[in-house]
């Protein structure tokens, strides 16, 4: 794990999959994970073969527009949400009551679920 998006994590982050980036269950002994599954190996081994076929380097990436376009649409409507809570909070002069700030937080969580909820297509 010497390449750039291959590095090791930090103390305390935890451990991602090299293809779908979800968290790998802590290991005492062998040799570290590296993927989550089978499947995420053979997709990872997939895109190499594909991206040294097209001449991509490593920071290269090929997304079709329409996820592109989700993912853009899913940023301004969090980016919103934040805007719409630092508003509100602000108008409340941290006077705010348990319920409303309950409120605040489920319309960021709101917004921001289908970000933490996505997966990459593989393939």
């Amino acid at each position: 794990m010497t390449k750039g998006s291959d590095r090791l994590p930090a103390a305390g982050e935890p451990t991602r999959c090299r293809q779908c980036r979800r968290v790998l269950p802590n290991q005492r002994t062998g040799r570290p994970r590296e993927f989550c599954s089978q499947a995420c190996r053979q997709w990872h081994w997939v895109g190499k073969q594909r991206a040294a076929e097209l001449q991509l380097s490593e920071h290269e990436l090929i997304v079709t527009k329409e996820t592109l376009d989700q993912l853009h649409d899913e940023l301004y409507v969090l980016a919103c949400a934040v805007n719409d809570a630092e508003r509100d909070l602000l108008a409340g002069h941290g006077k705010e009551s348990a319920r409303e700030l309950r409120e605040i937080l489920e319309w960021l969580l709101e917004a921001a679920r289908p970000l933490r909820d996505r997966e990459l297509p593989s393939g």
